[in-house]
């Protein structure tokens, strides 16, 4: 409802992201449809570097007016304070052996980042530049990755200019406008192991303390310093002579980018131009080589349909002989119970031949297929009446009758039916 965000799984997905806070989840999402940066990224893979030791960095330092001394008691003190700190120091050095600070362990850094600004906001309002609600080092990644100023602020709890600062600086409505058009903000407190593993980083001497931090010859570099109590409009004009001195070093890296980016475009469209040559060329050679090999299965189906027909004719011609040698003599003429038939073939010539009476009609039709020129299935059909033999076995007719069973005469006349092609 807050946020216009329809899917579900959307919604459980950035209160997870957030560690299920949702005034940081619904501030993110508002951020984002203002056109302010995401101010939550997944924890890079590799912390990037920052160089504090640039020779040009520009350091601004306020110095709190000290009170009149009184030089008298303060020679007095001096070998007791001394005495103290001195004393002082070797304690605390000694108990970090003994005890290690628990600020340096970092277990939860965006719940340090969350806590503050809630701490902040309860204590200074809400009205205050937008918190950048990540890590430090996904707010160093943001600022490299969008070529923008990013301005670190290390909060001392303790430190008695900590509430003017923050009320009477940081919360005026001109610091607000500039901080967030023109840079990222990112805001911690060292007492928190977030803010106190920055505090090691960057080697503040005093609070309030900030740090503006860009990209600088290819490196992330601390390129402002300001420290002490500095009014709203003395920081606005600290941070303007900041951004100002050091804006040439984005342009430029945004010109080197941009070529970059062309170059690698244009090194992106020849290689999909190349991968479309050789995916062209491919394709060709997958063309060629399927014709080759489909003329190829042509060549090899042809040659073997010719030795398939050439045995087919090799396996009849043997068949027509082995039919040859199996027939039984021709009776002779005046033998009575012999029978003339003339045989009239496909191709209008006349055969003629004697069988005996008795012999089975399957005789006749081995005769004609042993002849060269009978086709290779025929059948036999009398005229008159006009029938078909039953020369071979059939359901009907399992075994051939006899061709006096058929009811031939002495003298016939038979017609050889070609069944070749059906």
């Amino acid at each position: 409802d807050l946020t216009g965000i329809e899917s579900m799984d959307q919604c459980r997905h950035t209160l997870e992201q957030h560690n299920w806070n949702i005034e940081a989840a619904v501030q993110d999402r508002l951020n984002e449809q203002e056109g302010v940066p995401s101010v939550f990224n997944p924890p890079p893979s590799r912390p990037l570097q920052v160089n504090t030791a640039d020779h040009r960095i520009y350091s601004y330092v306020v110095s709190r007016p000290q009170p009149r001394a009184r030089w008298g008691y303060y020679f007095i003190m001096l070998p007791f304070r001394f005495t103290y700190y001195t004393l002082l120091d070797i304690f605390r050095f000694a108990l970090r052996f003994i005890r290690p600070d628990p600020r340096s362990r970092v277990t939860d850094p965006v719940g340090d980042i969350i806590s503050f600004i809630h701490m902040f906001e309860e204590k200074y309002g809400r009205i205050h530049p937008v918190f950048y609600q990540g890590t430090y080092s996904q707010a160093l990644n943001d600022a490299k990755r969008e070529l923008r100023f990013l301005l670190v602020y290390l909060h001392g709890d303790d430190h008695q200019d900590t509430d003017e600062f923050c009320r009477n600086t940081l919360c005026v409505p001109e610091v607000i406008t500039l901080i967030n058009t023109r840079m990222l903000f990112w805001a911690c407190s060292t007492n928190k192991p977030e803010g106190y593993r920055v505090s090691q980083a960057l080697r503040e001497n005093t609070y309030p303390f900030l740090a503006v931090i860009m990209l600088k010859d290819r490196r992330m570099t601390v390129v402002g310093r300001l420290e002490g109590l500095i009014q709203a409009d003395d920081l606005i004009n600290q941070l303007m002579f900041i951004m100002d001195a050091n804006q040439t070093y984005l342009v430029s890296e945004r010109l080197e980018r941009e070529e970059r980016n062309q170059t690698q475009v244009l090194r992106q469209q020849q290689d999909e131009a190349y991968l479309a040559s050789l995916r062209a060329d491919q394709e060709k050679e997958r063309k060629k080589k399927e014709e080759r090999e489909m003329k190829k299965r042509k060549e090899e189906e042809v040659q073997q349909q010719k030795l398939a027909e050439e045995r087919r004719r090799q396996t009849l011609q043997e068949e027509k002989e082995r039919k040859s040698e199996c027939l039984p003599p021709e009776p002779h003429p005046d033998d009575p119970d012999s029978v003339k038939i003339i045989f009239k073939l496909p191709n209008d010539s006349r055969v003629e031949r004697r069988f005996h009476f008795t012999q089975s009609l399957t005789v006749i039709h081995d005769f004609l297929f042993s002849l060269k020129e009978s086709p290779e299935k025929f059948q036999i059909e009398a005229n008159f009446p006009r029938r078909v033999l039953p020369c071979l076995p059939t359901e009907e007719w399992p075994n051939p009758p006899t061709l006096q069973e058929a009811g031939l005469s002495h003298t016939e006349v038979l017609f050889v039916q070609d069944l070749t092609d059906d």
